[in-house]
């Protein structure tokens, strides 16, 4: 079950706390799977890999809200079937059309607006918990 995971966003990191934090999870989750964290250029004209093999999430305000459950089997269902997942968060004026289009999947982390330093902290730790619940470790309780 070897599955990469990567969250690709647009914008300079400015908060080091925030960084940080986002940091301690994605390390996190790299005890159990591959996972990174990097920036993307708003001019990159397509920020998913090529290939079918990919699960392509754009995180969207209009999105599909999920609790930490729904999203850890959405984790882990790619995982069993031996696909990896991106993560892609937009800028402040959101994603190019483009992205949106070529998304398999919307998700929304919150009905409020989120720094996307904040949000990038949100999604790592929500990795770390999905990863945790179906590698059987006690975090998520």
């Amino acid at each position: 079950m070897l599955v990469k995971l990567q969250i690709l966003f647009v914008g300079r990191p400015k908060d080091d706390h925030a960084n940080a934090l986002a940091g301690e999870y994605v390390k996190r989750v790299n005890r159990f799977v591959r996972c990174e964290m990097l920036e993307i250029k708003p001019d990159r004209s397509e920020p998913w890999p090529r290939g079918t093999n990919t699960v392509r999430v754009l995180l969207d305000p209009s999105g599909r809200l999920l609790d930490s459950a729904e999203f850890a089997r959405m984790v882990e269902k790619a995982a069993t079937e031996s696909r990896d997942i991106v993560f892609v968060i937009g800028g402040a004026d959101g994603a190019p059309e483009q992205w949106r289009k070529q998304a398999d999947f919307l998700l929304s982390l919150s009905p409020l607006t989120l720094p996307h330093e904040l949000a990038r902290v949100v999604l790592a730790e929500q990795l770390y918990r999905a990863v945790a619940t179906w590698r059987g470790h006690p975090y998520p309780r």
